[in-house]
């Protein structure tokens, strides 16, 4: 296998590479330079016509591309510890959690990251107000993953999962594009200093 990736702030990447530091997985890896564009390049879109990353191709030329696609593959390959669940209902809430991550936060960050960002102030089509509306719809994201926290350790379990995965990445890169955890939402707070302690939070 061979992992395209991209280094932080890339919060996709950055879900594979938590995933595979949890599971004990080393992931031959090539850098691929979003500042460079290398993303971008004709030969990178001939894996992933997208141009995104991550990507990871496997042995027999498969790419497999998106962020979770390559975990549950992973998953599949290394089912322990099972970070998507075990049995019908636990799984069925992650995938819901996972669902509610990238729905209704990660869509408020990308608009703020394209639209306003000046490290996407050569992006084609940007729209300042556009970005600039949606900043309020990330505190309010956080507002309801706070609630959501409360009593809770973990985000979709009783112990760590991929929606955790989901979540810290992109509440980290809020915080990169000029959004951070506001100081009043002690349960997201308290919860994201536990999942960033774990080793895994460093790949």
């Amino acid at each position: 296998m061979l992992f395209f990736d991209s280094p932080n702030p890339a919060p996709n990447p950055r879900r594979v590479r938590i995933f595979a530091a949890e599971k004990g997985i080393a992931l031959p890896s090539q850098e691929v330079s979003i500042p460079a564009r290398e993303h971008k390049a004709p030969e990178f879109l001939v894996l992933n016509p997208r141009g995104q990353t991550p990507a990871l191709q496997l042995e027999d030329g498969t790419v497999i591309a998106e962020s979770v696609a390559i975990c549950r593959y992973l998953e599949g390959l290394h089912p322990k510890p099972p970070l998507f669940g075990t049995g019908a209902k636990e799984q069925a809430l992650i995938e819901m959690w996972n669902r509610r991550v990238e729905m209704v936060l990660m869509p408020p960050v990308g608009a703020v990251w394209v639209h306003t960002h000046k490290f996407t102030e050569r992006l084609p089509g940007r729209i300042a107000e556009w970005g600039e509306s949606n900043r309020p719809r990330i505190h309010d994201a956080m507002q309801f993953f706070d609630a959501s926290l409360e009593g809770r350790e973990f985000l979709a379990a009783d112990h760590y999962t991929i929606s955790d995965i989901l979540l810290l990445t992109t509440i980290d890169f809020s915080t990169f594009i000029g959004m951070p955890m506001p100081d009043d939402l002690t349960n997201l707070r308290a919860w994201h200093a536990r999942v960033s302690a774990r080793p895994s939070a460093a790949a």
